[in-house]
């Protein structure tokens, strides 16, 4: 029983530490709810993973440069972040704009992708979409060891 109990306690001391070393791909991610974004990226940020972006992180999956740090996150040169005001279903099913969800969405932006946002007019409806965004909000390019993998 003692011998079960330590096996069990190694293996999950394991699995934390190969956890922390894993790697989040994003790519043709369109978005979705904000809550279920906060959650993922969340427990990504907790877990240690590390992000790499690549391809389209459109909407709410923006999220991610605000929940994750940095540090951990890098993109590629398909990379592509698209930013809109927040919208949810209205009573016919068309999209309604959300000033609570917008500002939530703005509350959880970095100063330096906020400051991207508003010279180009702020969110609105419309996606606006940057292209191989490093510098522009301040994150990294990826070596070819965390895109290839």
């Amino acid at each position: 029983m003692r011998n079960s109990a330590t096996l069990i306690i190694a293996a999950i001391m394991a699995m934390a530490v190969s956890g922390a070393s894993a790697t989040m791909r994003i790519s043709d991610d369109i978005g979705g709810r904000i809550g279920a974004y906060v959650d993922q990226y969340s427990a990504v940020r907790n877990s240690g993973e590390k992000v790499v972006i690549d391809g389209a992180c459109l909407s709410a999956c923006t999220l991610v440069l605000g929940i994750v740090p940095r540090n951990r996150i890098c993109v590629t040169r398909r990379a592509t972040l698209g930013f809109h005001a927040a919208w949810m279903p209205g009573p016919n099913g068309k999209p309604v704009p959300s000033s609570v969800g917008t500002q939530a969405l703005w509350d959880m932006y970095p100063q330096h992708v906020r400051q991207w946002i508003n010279s180009r007019g702020g969110l609105s409806p419309k996606m606006m979409f940057l292209a191989r965004p490093r510098a522009d909000v301040d994150v990294s390019g990826c070596s070819d060891d965390d895109w290839m993998r």
